[in-house]
């Protein structure tokens, strides 16, 4: 990162909007990877197909994800057909 690039964001004069850009960028994030994971969901994939996109486990986003999907689509969630696994 250069010197325009770090002052930009916050740089050593006022680390605190650098730190608050950190805070947004993360739940805008958090926020784009939930969406998309239940998109993936939706569409008839499975947590290990979803988890191989993502670089992480099976478990790992079944972990994070699996209750609030639950919750959002007791039973089965509706599946869109012809675009499964």
């Amino acid at each position: 990162m250069d010197e325009k690039t770090r002052t930009w964001v916050g740089g050593p004069d006022d680390p605190r909007e650098g730190l608050e850009a950190v805070v947004a960028l993360r739940r805008t994030l958090e926020a784009l990877e939930a969406a998309q994971v239940e998109n993936a969901f939706v569409a008839g994939w499975t947590w290990a197909r979803i988890a191989e996109v993502l670089g992480v486990s099976r478990q790992a986003v079944h972990k994070k994800h699996a209750r609030r999907i639950r919750e959002k689509y007791p039973g089965e969630p509706p599946r869109k057909k012809g675009r499964g696994a």
